[in-house]
Parts: C-alpha cells; sequence; structure tokens
C-alpha cells in the first residue's frame, strides 16, 4: 500500500509575514497560483472561474498572489529538489518583456531534470558565466556541459574552468541539444497565453513558478517514498 504525502504541521518560513497582508485563505491563494503557473489560463480566466465559485478576486490581486507565494514556493522546493546528472545540456530561449527579448538560460542534465533558469536581460558571456557559477553551487559541478555555437557561451566555460583543477567538459554538438530544445516548449507553452511580459521582475518570478511546477510534474521533488499528485506536492511547499 502506497503511503502519501504527510502534511506540514507549520507554515514555511516568512509565509506567515506574507499571509499578514493578503486577506484570503490560503487554500484559496495556493490554488490560483497553481493554476497560473501549471495551465494555459490569463490572470481574467482565474478571475472569472473564481466568480463562478463566488469568490470576488481581481485579477490584480491574483497577481499579487503569484509574485508574493512564488518566491517562497521556489525556496523551499529548492531544499526538496532532487540531485541532478553531471551531464549537463544548456540553452537559452528568448522571452519577451515590455515589447523586448530577454533570455531564459536554462540547463537539463541527460536524463531530461532541470538543473537551473536564470532570467537575464543579456546574452553575453557575464549572464552565461553567473548562470554557470550559480548552477553549480547550486548542484555541485558537471563533468559535461553541452552547448550551442554560441562564443559567449563557450568564453563563460572557459572562464569558470581557468579556476578549476578539473576542468569541466564542453562540448558544442547541436543535436545533443534537442533535450533541451524541446523542454522549452514546456515554458513557451505556458507563457504564450500570456503575450509577452510589462515588467522584468514580475517576469522572473513567474517563470520561477512555472518552472518550479515543470520540476514538481517530472518528478524533481524529494518525497522520501512517500506517493503524491504534482498538485499536493506543490501545495505541501506551503500549506
Amino acid at each position: 500500500m502506497k503511503k502519501t504525502l504527510t502534511p506540514r504541521t507549520t507554515l514555511a518560513p516568512g509565509i506567515t509575514k506574507v499571509l499578514k497582508r493578503l486577506h484570503y485563505p490560503l487554500e484559496v491563494m495556493l490554488l490560483c497560483v497553481r493554476w497560473y503557473v501549471a495551465y494555459s489560463l490569463s490572470l481574467r480566466n482565474l478571475e472569472e472561474m473564481l466568480a463562478e465559485r463566488d469568490i470576488g478576486v481581481d485579477h490584480s490581486t491574483v497577481h499579487r498572489w503569484v509574485i508574493k507565494l512564488v518566491p517562497l514556493l521556489e525556496k523551499t522546493f529548492r531544499k526538496h529538489k532532487r540531485v541532478v546528472g553531471t551531464s549537463w545540456r544548456v540553452d537559452e530561449t528568448y522571452i519577451k518583456v515590455k515589447g523586448s527579448w530577454k533570455y531564459l538560460y536554462r540547463a537539463v542534465d541527460k536524463a531530461g531534470n532541470t538543473v537551473d533558469f536564470p532570467f537575464r536581460a543579456r546574452r553575453d558571456q557575464a549572464a552565461a558565466q553567473r548562470f554557470f557559477e550559480k548552477a553549480i553551487g547550486q548542484n555541485g559541478s558537471p563533468e559535461t556541459v553541452t552547448i550551442d555555437k554560441s562564443g559567449s557561451g563557450l568564453a563563460a566555460l572557459n572562464a569558470v574552468n581557468a579556476g578549476r583543477e578539473t576542468p569541466i567538459k564542453v562540448r558544442q554538438v547541436k543535436y545533443l541539444n534537442n533535450l533541451v530544445e524541446q523542454d522549452h516548449r514546456a515554458i513557451k507553452r505556458r507563457t504564450r497565453p500570456m503575450l509577452g511580459f510589462k515588467d522584468f521582475n514580475c517576469a522572473r518570478v513567474i517563470l520561477s513558478g512555472i518552472e518550479l511546477m515543470h520540476m514538481i510534474r517530472k518528478g524533481q521533488m524529494r518525497n522520501d517514498g512517500f506517493a503524491a499528485t504534482p498538485a499536493v506536492q506543490f501545495h505541501w511547499l506551503i500549506a
């Protein structure tokens, strides 16, 4: 018989302070945040769906819940994230913010598990190097990193390797990066109905929420042998 995920007995750190300012039941806020980052729904869609349930919430309020709660959810998730492999595939995809293209750096291991996903205003060596240093700091060092023909990515890895006793093996093989390029689609599919973001910091938070739900669906949250749906795992991070 499968065990079920044990409910949390206390709220995650920081959530009590945030809840004092939001004035809605936690289960309602978490449901809206999960729906927004998991499915192709707009904020106005969620406003209408709540109205059908006799819950009067403005779409701007739902947006505020997302911005306030997602960083707390992600912080808790990272403490329970499964270890990733040592062969990484790295690529960037474009996200429009206020009419301009910005860059979502993403890495997955050879099993398709997400390594990291920083959102950057520029696509250059400095941004790529910060990405690699942050990913290594949080996930450990890879043995191999596969990148595209980007000069900035190669320069960034060469800079990272310059200070290492054991250098990371760098491969620039286009077909090997199909895995991360296909993984981009799940993120693009969710951002498409948003028709572009109006603020860089809000975009960064929302994208991290989308990535968070994507990782949970891929089974990247440690659950110590307990069976739980992605929805239950998501709500467990706070509730």
